[in-house]
């Protein structure tokens, strides 16, 4: 693995690990800290892509895979106290959704963003990262708190994630993870607007002849 991927790497694998954690925890009613951490995943994933080209990008999601799902294992180990509970840092079920949901997703941001690399300097970020982040958010929040997939993990209560509630507190009538979902949704495309600056940034200044 060239070294130059490296910081990729370890800012996947980090971006990972802490979302896994975060997710956890709500930030007003409808939003969870995950929110605001894992999008940074697609900014990085971008960054290698328009940088190195999608085969090094695909490297580096597989390796900030790996190190994410090890350290998100070694989370499950790590209890936590809390409210009169003790509960693991990361939970199995959302080791799995978390690796399964990124995995996917990552892979289809590089395709995207390949096909369209030739096109405006905005289009192939804006268009991978959405498309990657909606699929995303599907597969994370269905796998991690559906009541429907219990067996993943009998052992870890996920009901109060299926309490159903109106849609973001006005739609139709639907189980919180639900809400929590389109919400997290919603997050991820605003910053997907807001990362062109940095994503744009970042590639003047690295690709600028010395």
């Amino acid at each position: 693995m060239n070294r130059a991927y490296l910081p990729g790497i370890l800012a996947m694998a980090a971006i990972v690990l802490a979302s896994n954690i975060l997710v956890q925890f709500l930030f007003g009613q409808w939003l969870t800290w995950g929110a605001f951490t894992y999008p940074l995943a697609f900014l990085v994933t971008d960054l290698m892509n328009r940088i190195y080209g999608a085969g090094p990008a695909r490297k580096v999601v597989f390796a900030g895979f790996v190190v994410g799902v090890i350290c998100s294992l070694i989370g499950t180990q790590i209890m936590l106290q809390g409210d009169g509970y003790t509960y693991p840092a990361v939970t199995l079920r959302i080791a799995i959704a978390s690796g399964l949901a990124f995995l996917t997703a990552q892979l289809m941001d590089v395709a995207i963003f390949d096909r369209l690399r030739e096109g405006r300097w905005w289009r192939a970020p804006l268009a991978s990262t959405l498309v990657g982040s909606s699929l995303d958010t599907a597969i994370f929040f269905t796998v991690a708190f559906s009541g429907a997939l219990t067996f993943i993990e009998p052992g870890k209560d996920v009901s109060w994630a299926n309490e159903t509630l109106p849609l973001l507190g006005a739609g139709p009538v639907v189980p919180l993870w639900v809400s929590l979902g389109v919400a997290d949704w919603l997050v991820k495309l605003t910053l997907a607007l807001i990362a062109l600056i940095p994503f744009r940034m970042i590639v003047t200044r690295v690709t600028q002849p010395a």
